[in-house]
């Protein structure tokens, strides 16, 4: 399969992976058609494991390369890496204070970004959406970096990143799609709007593979601009989100697992 995928190019390796990911938060979206609500505690320690995973790929998928990369320019290899991480966060923290969007769990008057008149529903599924731009970004770039010649860069690193990232999905397909099923919407739109929100993984993984296909020099820092992105997604949402009810233990548990995970599927395939 690998050999197969290789063949292809970086753009159309960058969508199938985002197409892949996007399928996987789809399938945890249709966990609605199966039961009307899902147990919080399991929800809880599924949202930690994603942060987990999303850690662990930051660094070994993103960060590590980026600072190997580095090292072959004039500036230490901690220069671009450091650049890049802060950029990938302050540029989620922009679209965090502009697009409307409400996290899991709270009420109307929490919800976050300019002002408007949204429905509850936009606005979660908004909120997700946000998620998952790092995550599609974090993938293109990958699968760009293994097209430039990066020396740390495989296509089975990239590969594991997608897997990675593909299971962390699952968890949050599901937790846009239940709380909409348990607020009256039918499944199908449940699932609909659940699975909605994952379409940027695939249009952003596009974007990322072809913005370092065209400048190869700012691949480390693309690389650790995607880390930031997803690390501020993790602290600013994830993390607090598995832990709000209560259940801090499992959820703590849930990071620690999928970061094991996630190290072993890099260090392994990458």
């Amino acid at each position: 399969m690998i050999e197969k995928l290789s063949l292809l190019s970086p753009i159309m390796q960058a969508l199938l992976a985002g197409l892949f990911t996007w399928g996987l938060t789809a399938l945890g979206a249709g966990a609605v058609f199966l039961t009307r609500e899902v147990n919080r505690k399991l929800l809880d320690t599924m949202l930690g494991f994603a942060a987990g995973v999303m850690i662990a790929a930051s660094y070994w998928s993103l960060l590590e390369p980026a600072i190997a990369m580095g090292e072959e320019g004039r500036f230490p290899g901690w220069v671009p890496a450091a650049i890049g991480f802060l950029l990938g966060g302050i540029f989620l923290r922009l679209i965090d204070a502009i697009l409307p969007h409400l996290h899991i769990g709270f009420s109307m008057k929490e919800a976050e970004g300019i002002s408007t008149t949204w429905k509850r529903t936009t606005l979660l599924i908004l909120a997700v959406t946000i998620h998952n731009i790092p995550e599609g970004l974090a993938v293109g770039v990958a699968f760009g970096a293994v097209a430039a010649g990066l020396p740390s860069a495989t296509i089975s690193g990239a590969i594991a990143l997608t897997i990675g990232i593909g299971i962390q999905n699952f968890p949050e397909g599901m937790a846009i799609s239940m709380p909409l099923r348990g607020e009256g919407m039918s499944a199908r739109k449940s699932f609909w709007y659940g699975q909605l929100s994952g379409i940027v993984e695939p249009i952003f993984s596009i974007v990322g593979a072809w913005t370092v296909l065209i400048a190869r020099s700012i691949l480390p820092y693309a690389l650790a601009f995607a880390a930031g992105a997803m690390i501020f997604v993790v602290v600013e949402e994830l993390i607090p989100e598995s832990q709000q009810k209560g259940h801090s233990d499992l959820a703590t548990m849930g990071v620690m697992v999928g970061f094991t995970i996630m190290m072993i599927l890099d260090v392994s395939l990458g």
